[in-house]
This record gives C-alpha cells, structure tokens and sequence, in this order.
C-alpha cells in the first residue's frame, strides 16, 4: 500500500469513526461532567470559557482526573468492542471492518477528552467532520498514542503557548504544507503498516462469535490503556512549563523525525523556520529582510499570492 493511500486509508477509518454516535465529544458537556465535583462554579465556568489550565486549575488535579478517565474508558471500551464484535453488531462503512472503526472510535474520543482537560480549544466549534485542520489534529493525537516518530514533537508544537506565540504570525497555508502534511502522512503510514499487522481481520473474528468478541475486547483494552497514557504524558508537558528551549528541541526533532532531508520538503521547513524566527534583541530587524523571507515561502508554493502580499502590507504598514 504507498503511503498516499495509507493516508487516504486512516482519513476515511477517522471520518466515519467520528459518525459512530458518542464518538464526536461535546467539549462543554465534557468538561462540565468531569470537573463539577472537583472545582468551584466560578472555576469550572473559567474552564468553560478558557480551558482548565488558563482556569487556574491544578495540573496535579488534571493529571490525576486524566489517569481516572483512562482507566474508566479502557473498561467501558471492552464491552463496546465486545459487542460491535458479535454478528447482527451495528453496521459501518462497507470497506472498513467494523472491529478497526469501533477501535478507533475509542481512541478518538478519549484523546478529544484528554485534549479537553488539558485545556485544547473546541475541536468542532465551527469545524466539521471533515475540516482538514480537525482531521489533521486528531491524526496527530493518534500518532501520539500509537507511539509514532515525531508526533509528540508535532503535538507540542501545535499546542503550546509558546509555540502558537512564534507560529501564530505565519500563513496558516505554511504551517498545513511544513508541519500538518508531513506528520500526518507518517503517522497515516506507521498505522497503516499497523492495522495490517494486528488481527483487525474481520474473518476470524466474525466467523467465530464468541472467541471474535473476545480478541476485539482482549485487542481494546490491551492497547487502550498505554495509548492514552501516552498522549496524557504529552499533554501534561504542554500544560506545565513548557519553556522557548522546550519548543526550539520539538522543532529540531520534528524535522529529523518527519521531514525528507535533502527533499523539497527540508527547504520548504528551512524557510519555515527562517521566517518564524525573531531574536528578541533584534526586532528592529528591516521588512525588507522579512519580505524577502515571504518571498521565498511564495516562490516555493508554501504560501500563496494573496497571503503574501497581506504580510507584505502588513511590514509596510499600508
């Protein structure tokens, strides 16, 4: 299988996950049920409105709160896919085993909760199922939870106040094509190298009912439980003291991950990067110097005419 139809492959397995019902998770609802017991009405409400670490929640109390969900979704998990596992089980995308759609469904929702909890804004506010922002981020949570290269890097970078501070004056355009596209079709392709190799094979675990409902429920609650203590892991150090040193090793560590060295995609980050950065004692630095940096990202594809010339009157104050 290449790695575009892997891609294509784990983008349809997401997208008609996310339509299993419960599987989309309601930020408000969430939140307002997992703390409500743990914190005053005015913090729960500053949750709300600005997430639980901007609330001033504890990151001890999260993170503890974080280990108690995981555990209670690895248990609810296993009779879910118990179930799904069984003959007559609700019916799923014809092309995608049901077993590989209800694990996945397990996995999105718990990492859109951790997500949640660590402060993450509402993945589907104005976004739908198939945004490419929204694909791409729960993607990046499932490369964090199966472990893939380069993914926690990913994560951090995307997520971290620090980081949105230096990335946040780019292109969203840049930012798709450099860091979303690269990581994504790597972790598209180390799960889909996966999914092959566990025994997701709808045969056996159909032919044999009781044993099928066994292996899926066996498969969900052996992996569950690691998987999502892998990306907690991640989300707990964005959420605590994330430092400037912090995002400058995920960004060196994400290109030699992730990025093709000697690629187009290694001068298309470079520019990245190039563009990205702003020595404090330098901000005097002149626009043509900056223009010139967007030129480039221009002249490579990376950004397109019209965002450049709005950056360009931006430096030039027009």
């Amino acid at each position: 299988m290449s790695k575009q139809e892997n891609t294509n492959s784990l983008e349809a397995i997401v997208v008609n996950s996310l339509k299993v019902p419960g599987v989309k998770v309601n930020r408000q609802e969430f939140l307002t049920h997992i703390l409500a017991s743990k914190v005053s009405s005015g913090e729960l409400l500053a949750a709300l409105d600005k997430g639980p670490v901007d609330a001033g929640i504890s990151v001890n109390l999260l993170n503890k709160l974080a280990k108690s969900h995981i555990e209670k979704r690895t248990l609810q998990s296993t009779g879910i896919s118990f179930a799904t596992g069984l003959p007559g089980g609700i019916a799923m995308a014809a092309t995608i085993p049901a077993d590989t759609l209800q694990f996945f469904g397990v996995a999105l929702r718990l990492a859109q909760e951790l997500a949640y909890l660590f402060g993450h804004e509402d993945l589907w506010g104005e976004q739908g199922i198939n945004s490419d922002r929204v694909k791409s981020e729960l993607i990046i949570f499932l490369g964090v939870m199966f472990g893939v290269g380069g993914a926690s890097s990913a994560l951090k970078i995307i997520s971290a106040k620090v980081a949105q501070q230096t990335l946040k004056k780019l292109p969203q355009r840049a930012l798709t094509k450099t860091i979303y596209y690269p990581i994504v079709k790597k972790v598209a392709s180390t799960i889909g190298v996966k999914i092959t190799k566990k025994t997701f094979a709808q045969g056996l675990s159909k032919a044999i009912p009781l044993v099928g409902g066994v292996i899926s429920g066996g498969m969900t609650y052996a992996s569950m439980k690691p998987m999502g203590n892998r990306l907690r892991n991640e989300l707990l150090e964005v959420a605590s003291n994330y430092s400037e040193n912090d995002f400058v090793n995920d960004m060196e560590n994400f290109k030699k991950e992730v990025i093709d060295i000697g690629s187009g995609e290694e001068m298309e980050w470079d520019e990245l990067i190039s563009a990205s950065r702003e020595e404090p004692a330098k901000k005097v630095e002149s626009a043509a110097d900056e223009i010139l940096k967007y030129k480039n990202l221009l002249d490579l594809g990376i950004i397109t005419d019209e965002e450049f010339k709005k950056k360009k009157e931006e430096l030039l104050n027009i």
